[in-house]
């Protein structure tokens, strides 16, 4: 069973009102309870014989939503709450220098992969064979992974994520959301 995690000590952050955190934070449980319910009946589904069903095959696939949901808004959530200044000296700037040619390139990059046209997610990833950084584009919470590597900075931008206090200026959602980043939470992912 899991629980939810409490993330109110994000409320009062810079560029984010406390309705749309307290929002954000009802959806992340959704992820939450619906992931347990999920596994509780593919339990009893599979308890009662009916894995090969139409019904188990649905619900099984539907689980990697849920699943996701989940766990990238701990990722996103995880992420937040510090200063952002990710240009600083550490090993993040260290790294995304070396991997994308300087800092500039990839924040450059990052930063056009969360304001394409669409709602998902934006991921700085890092690859478990190469140790590579990548930015990329999650479609939806299951689609789009790169398979063997760890997410490193997590950005939500589906629109529950900035609508409420932005509008369609999804600029300045990124902007706010860097300004937040918590240095030392992504770097612990490296």
């Amino acid at each position: 069973m899991y629980e939810a995690k409490d993330y109110t000590h994000l409320i009062g952050m810079d560029g984010f009102s406390e309705t749309l955190l307290k929002n954000h934070f009802t959806l992340y449980q959704g992820y939450v309870t619906n992931t347990n319910k999920l596994r509780d009946t593919l339990a009893q589904m599979a308890k009662d014989g009916k894995l090969g069903t139409p019904e188990y095959a649905e619900l099984k696939r539907r689980m990697g939503f849920e699943w996701d949901g989940m766990r990238l808004h701990e990722y996103y959530f995880e992420n937040l709450g510090g200063k952002g200044d990710l240009a600083q000296s550490g090993k993040l700037a260290e790294r995304v220098a070396a991997d994308f040619g300087g800092f500039d390139a990839w924040l450059a990059d990052f930063k056009a992969t969360g304001a394409m046209r669409g709602v998902g997610w934006a991921i700085l990833y890092r690859d478990g064979a190469s140790g590579a950084l990548i930015n990329e584009w999650i479609n939806e919470h299951q689609n789009n992974h790169l398979a063997g590597c760890t997410p490193v900075l997590v950005m939500d931008v589906f629109e529950h994520a900035f609508m409420t206090d932005y509008g369609l200026k999804r600029a300045d959602y990124i902007e706010a959301f860097l300004r937040n980043v918590n240095r030392e939470a992504v770097e612990s992912r490296l």
